[in-house]
Formats: structure tokens, C-alpha cells, sequence
């Protein structure tokens, strides 16, 4: 199974309830599992865009995906496990027709007893001392390799993955002594051994995470992966939500939460503050600081305090978070070694990473609005609150106050989001007309309008995408491609996403049950498609002017997902290409020249191609001199492209008057927006951005003279 990235590509607004569900009953005493199988195959059959038949290759769909969520690295089950499996291969299908999980219950128990027996193999094998003149290698493609045939074999490859673990350990740490000495002449250097203590205490502290990790997990956070397993077959965008997965992708949709605003991580039996977010009550507070342990825990309305060393992060982030005004008192670590206990006032805390950003770029002539969208956000509970189209439009306007002569919006590993809200951005660029069609389970086609008069900017518009841009990104860059009212730069294509998913919440079903809890269900119900009639699925977004990134050469997109939807084509709907340019295409043409001849691009386009050698390279030697020789064959060849981090363009960047008063009061988003201006100016692609949004001007005021003309003459 191909590894996912870990991509918010959602396009979210019609509710399931809108499809044609027939009656159902079920029984809301039985065991919650089954009935949980039964319910989401119930729901998939009713509302899936695309169903297919849960027959016996959906079965061994399910075992080997299943199989490899449990064991990605092949390094618990044997040959003997999977024979005791096997019986299963081919009745998976049957058993979530009959609503049983005989398959599941067998993985897992298996996987509990596997999974302390490499606990202890592991610690074995850590005691005796690393062989760094061994002749073995070892093969890093595991999606591609066997389970080993037996415990003998089993052993042997823990062998090789923690050698190899200690080994690149080892040379990262010689490597970086070396660096040391050369700096200064007075640092004791360590010896060969204590180096290789160091290495294996690294690769020791890993596995012991690991481990812990694992033992967090509950049945249910497995059962939920096997749900999963079984959905994802239909698409790659079908997912079941437990509550708490629900609850995390409400935050990130909307870039708030109730709590206290600290990020939390736990470090062995710890709960630790790896961030304070700016803005919340912690960092309001001044009184706790990143490194600070939480030890302890007490809601308003309780005397007693809650001990939450050693549990699971998700059950001491439930306890810490609360609804805005109540109180939670924290007994705290410091960093300095003291005790104290703290309490803050629970507020609204906003993620402001998930939000528009905008800021001014100047050359020497002129000045633009560059705006940076990670997602098309929204408030689930109340779209008006709070959505990324009315915060662009909010930025567009600021920008407008500045006198800038051109936009560019940055889709660049922008997800997607909500459909509404990409369809009312769209509709800020074009005076009105439609800016999607949607395609239904039953083949119905709905094109979704921007219905508005008039535009909020109409001047030059530069929209840059790359292959992790998806879903709205891809509606949005389309819609403006379609329209020839936005030159797309970036890369060959776009992600590729072209269906649209909504929630189904799974306890409508079950009224006055004890089950309690049930999730929800994530379901893909409909295909989008360009007012042009093409659809983006597979194909995703063209770039007008194509520019490599690092990228280009790897498996990134929709293509490379299992069970993706097919492409194909719907009739083209009725509209007005804009008119604002003239000779869109010599612009285009233009920029293309520059790109092509860019020595920084066909540096770029180098590193790309040299980045998928390397990842298509899974043998590596376990020998010590033989494994240096290639890390520094590497390193060798991957110094010609230092220059591109040392790149800089001319670009001056530049924050809107408002933000420039907010850094008086927060220092953390002064130097936030200045580590992003620094990236940017390291951006060949945001350059070129602001150089055809010149040719843009230049055209339109061309257009707008010869409109002039013609009009005289027909006088």
C-alpha cells in the first residue's frame, strides 16, 4: 500500500442528509463494532458517489492493507502469523455483510502478543555490541519486501534495522564532532566508543517512543484504523472520524479551539509545552513557558487535582481544554526544577497559521499585494463567523488602500477546504457567471454561480499552485485559468482531487442508544468539474507556465493514491471568458522564456530529478566505511545545490499598516511575518510572479488604450 500524505484535501458543504436514504433500523443494544461495520457500509451504499461491490478482491483489499497498517515495517508478524490469517483473505467481504470482525479481533490480539515479544527482541539485541564491519545490507522498501518466513529471520531483520539506525546515528554524530573541531581547537573531542554509545542511546530513546506510543493506543484506535481500511476502499477520501478525529478536523477547519493555547507533547510519561500560541491565555498569562511540564490538573468545580503523569495526550488535552470563561488550574513543572500552580481563564484561542496572510512587495518601480492562503477555511458550526473568502476580501481591500498594481495568491500546499467559500472567492475576480459544476450519485449536474455583480479587484492576477495544492485550490486556479483571468504559475499539474466529500454524522441513526458515541463518516457524494467541462480528478490544474520545484519528480497527487476515482469530461458551461487582457498569451510565452532559461530553475529541476534518485535508492550497506562513502558521495553531489537556499531576489517586503501595529504588542508575529518575508525572498517563483504581473499591467493599459482608440474611430 502506498504511503499517504498526510494531505487536508476536503471540499465540504452538502450535508449527506440531503442524499435519498432510505429507512433503516439498527440494533443500538448490540456490540458497538459491529454495529458501527454495519452502519458506515449501510451509509456508503446509500450515499457514495461511486459504490462497488464488497466481493472477494475488496476482501483482500482490506487483509493486505490492514496487514501493513498494523506491521508498515514488516518487522512483527511472521510466515506463521499470516498463515493463521489467510483463512480470511477471501471472507472479509462476507463477514461485514454478516457484521462480524472474527478478521480483527485475530490481527489485533495477534499484534498485542508480536508486539511485546519485539519489545524484549529489541532490548536483546541493543545489549550486545553493534558489528560496524558487517558485509549485510538492508532493504528500506517495505512496501515491496516479504514478512519474514520466521522468528529466526524475524530476528535477524531487527538486526539489521537497528544497525542501521545506530549506524547513520553514529556517522550524523561523527560528522558533526568533525564540524565542531574545525570551528574551535578547544572542544574535547569523544572517542570512537563514546560516540557509539551516543548513537545507540538515540536509536534506544526512539524505539522506547515508539513503544509507548503504541501502548497509548486502545482497541478502538485500531478498530477505527480497520474501519478505515475497509471505507478507504472505495476512495481515498472516504474516512470514518471518531469523535475525537472529528472534533481535531473541526479545529483545523476552522483555526480555533477553547482551551488555554499552549501546544502540548508527551515525552515518556510527561505532558510537555512545546509552543505557546500567541494571542491565547497562556501566552497572555507570561506565566508558563515552553519546556514546562503539566503535572496536574483541576477544574474549577473540583477540589481534588487530577494526576496526569503518564497519561495518554489525548485524555490530558481533554482535561486542559474547556468551553471560553472557565477556569483550569495547572500544577507545573518549571523549566528551572520549581513547583508552582497556575491557573488561566479558558478563552477562544486562534490558530492564526490557518488563516489569509497578506503583505506589500515593492521593486523598484512599483508595489504589489501578495497574499498567502494554507486552506479554504470556515467555522462549522457558523460559516458567516469567520471564512477564508471573506478574509480574502478583507486582505484584497487593504491591499487596494496601498495602491498595489497587481495580486498574487499563494495556493502553494493549500489543501483545499470549503466549496462555498472557494465559489464566493472566485466571484471577487469575475463580474458574474458560474464558477464550478457539481456532478451528482445520480448524474445530475448543478453549476454553482457566482451570482454578484462587479469584482472587488480587476486588476492583474497571478494565482501559484504546486502539486500539493488541491480540491478548492484547484476549483479556484481553474475557474481563473478557465476565465483567462489569472496567469497559473507553478507546477506540470496540480494534486488532482476533483470529488467532493461531506460529514454524515452516524448518530442520527441511532436515537436513545448506549452505545454511545458512534463518529462520523466522511463521504465522497459528488465529482466537481471546470466551467470548461473537464474534470480536475487525476489531472488536476495545468500551470500556464510551468516551473520544477523539488516535487516534481516524486509520487505526489490523486494518480497515486489506491481506489482513486476515474477522470472524464461533462459538457461545458455557459460563460464569458474576460476580457481584461490582450495578448494573454505573449505574457504567458514570455514568462515561460524566463523560467526555461532561469539558472536557478534548471538548477531546481536538477535537485529534483537528484531528490528521486535518492528516494528510489532503498539499498543501504551496514558497514560503517562503505555506508561513510556514500553519505559522503552524497553529500558531495547535493553541495551543488546549496546555492539555491543562498538565492535572493530584489524584492522588498513589506506588512500592511495594521499588522505593523500589532507587532508593538506581539513580538511572536513580528518574527513570524519576518521568517516568511525572508522565504520569500529566497522564492524564484513569487519573482516571476511579480514580473508577469508587470507584463499584466503593461497588457491591460495596451487593451484600455486600444479600446480608446476604437472608440474614437467610431466616432
Amino acid at each position: 500500500m502506498k504511503n499517504k500524505f498526510a494531505l487536508l484535501c476536503f471540499a465540504l458543504v452538502l450535508a449527506v442528509s440531503s442524499c435519498s436514504f432510505t429507512t433503516k433500523t439498527f440494533d443500538t443494544d448490540s456490540d458497538k463494532d459491529k454495529v458501527l461495520i454495519e452502519l458506515i457500509t449501510y451509509v456508503i451504499d446509500q450515499g457514495h458517489y461511486n459504490v462497488k461491490d464488497i466481493d472477494d478482491e475488496f476482501s483482500k483489499k482490506v487483509y493486505q492493507d490492514f496487514l501493513e497498517s498494523l506491521d508498515p515495517l514488516k518487522r512483527h508478524f511472521t510466515q506463521k502469523d499470516l498463515n493463521d490469517f489467510q483463512v480470511y483473505e477471501l471472507l472479509i467481504d462476507d463477514q461485514i455483510k454478516e457484521k462480524e470482525i472474527d478478521f480483527f479481533n485475530l490481527a489485533y490480539e495477534r499484534y498485542l502478543i508480536r508486539i511485546k515479544e519485539s519489545e524484549e527482541r529489541y532490548k536483546q539485541i541493543l545489549e550486545k555490541e553493534i558489528n560496524l564491519n558487517s558485509k549485510r545490507t538492508i532493504n528500506t522498501d517495505y512496501d515491496n519486501i516479504e514478512f519474514a518466513k520466521n522468528a529466526k529471520a524475524l530476528k535477524t531483520r531487527w538486526e539489521d534495522q537497528l544497525q542501521f539506525s545506530i549506524l547513520s546515528n553514529y556517522y550524523d554524530e561523527v560528522e558533526v564532532q568533525e564540524a565542531r573541531a574545525k570551528e574551535s581547537d578547544t572542544i574535547t573531542l569523544k572517542s570512537k566508543d563514546e560516540l557509539l554509545a551516543e548513537a545507540t542511546s538515540q536509536t534506544k530513546e526512539s524505539l522506547e517512543r515508539f513503544f509507548e506510543n503504541s501502548e497509548e493506543l486502545r482497541r478502538e484506535d485500531w478498530f477505527n484504523i480497520y474501519v478505515n481500511t475497509v471505507v478507504e476502499q472505495f476512495d481515498p477520501h472516504t474516512n470514518y472520524f471518531a469523535p475525537r478525529d472529528k472534533d481535531r478536523f473541526d479545529v483545523s477547519m476552522s483555526g480555533k479551539l477553547e482551551g488555554i493555547g499552549a501546544r502540548l507533547q508527551k515525552q515518556r510519561d510527561n505532558i510537555k509545552i512545546v509552543e505557546i500560541i500567541s494571542g491565547g491565555p497562556a501566552w497572555r498569562g507570561k506565566e508558563l513557558e515552553v519546556g514546562d511540564i503539566i503535572m496536574k490538573v483541576r477544574q474549577e468545580d473540583e477540589e481534588q487535582p487530577v494526576n496526569i503523569s503518564g497519561m495518554r495526550i489525548d485524555d490530558a488535552v481533554s482535561l486542559i481544554k474547556g468551553p471560553k470563561g472557565t477556569n483550569v488550574t495547572l500544577t507545573i513543572k518549571k523549566v528551572d526544577g520549581t513547583t508552582e500552580d497556575i491557573t488561566l481563564e479558558r478563552d477562544i484561542v486562534i490558530i492564526e497559521e490557518t488563516y489569509a496572510k497578506s503583505t506589500i512587495i515593492e521593486d523598484e518601480e512599483s508595489s504589489y499585494g501578495f497574499i498567502s492562503l494554507p486552506k479554504f477555511y470556515f467555522n462549522m458550526e457558523n460559516y458567516r463567523e469567520r471564512n477564508a473568502a471573506a478574509d480574502i476580501k478583507a486582505e484584497v481591500e487593504k491591499l487596494k488602500k496601498s495602491n498595489v498594481e497587481g495580486l498574487v495568491i499563494d495556493l502553494r500546499n493549500n489543501g483545499g477546504g470549503s466549496l462555498t467559500t472557494v465559489v464566493e472567492m472566485a466571484g471577487l475576480f469575475i463580474d458574474k457567471g458560474p464558477v464550478v459544476q457539481v456532478k451528482k450519485k445520480n448524474g445530475s449536474i448543478e453549476v454553482l454561480d457566482d451570482t454578484d455583480r462587479g469584482t472587488i479587484w480587476d486588476g492583474p492576477l497571478v494565482i501559484l499552485v504546486n502539486e500539493l495544492s488541491a480540491s478548492a485550490s484547484e476549483i479556484l486556479a481553474a475557474a481563473m485559468q478557465d476565465y483567462k483571468r489569472a496567469v497559473v504559475i507553478g507546477s506540470k499539474q496540480t494534486f488532482g482531487k476533483g470529488t467532493v466529500q461531506s460529514f454524515a454524522d452516524l448518530n442520527r441513526w441511532m436515537r436513545n442508544s448506549s452505545l454511545g458515541d458512534m463518529g462520523s463518516l466522511k463521504i465522497t457524494t459528488q465529482k466537481f468539474y471546470r466551467v470548461s467541462g473537464g474534470s480536475t480528478q487525476l489531472k488536476g490544474v495545468e500551470s500556464d507556465v510551468v516551473v520544477p520545484d523539488r516535487y516534481s519528480y516524486i509520487d505526489v497527487g490523486e494518480r497515486d493514491y489506491d481506489n482513486p476515482l476515474p477522470y472524464d469530461k461533462i459538457p461545458e458551461a455557459d460563460f464569458k471568458v474576460w476580457d481584461g487582457y490582450k495578448e494573454l498569451d505573449q505574457v504567458i510565452e514570455a514568462s515561460q522564456k524566463r523560467m526555461n532559461t532561469h539558472e536557478q530553475v534548471a538548477l531546481i529541476e536538477e535537485q529534483a530529478k537528484w531528490i528521486k534518485a535518492q528516494r528510489d535508492n532503498n539499498e543501504f550497506p551496514l558497514n560503517y566505511e562503505s555506508y561513510k562513502q556514500m553519505m559522503e558521495d552524497n553529500e558531495a553531489k547535493a553541495e551543488k545545490f546549496d546555492s539555491i537556499l543562498d538565492y535572493r531576489n530584489e524584492l522588498v517586503f513589506k506588512s500592511l499598516p495594521s499588522e505593523s501595529a500589532a507587532f508593538e504588542k506581539d513580538e511572536a508575529l513580528k518574527d513570524k511575518r519576518n521568517n516568511w518575508y525572508k522565504n520569500l525572498q529566497k522564492d524564484i517563483y513569487t519573482e516571476e510572479a511579480i514580473q508577469v504581473l508587470k507584463d499584466l499591467r503593461d497588457n491591460i493599459k495596451k487593451s484600455k488604450l486600444a479600446n480608446v482608440m476604437s472608440e474614437e474611430i467610431k466616432q
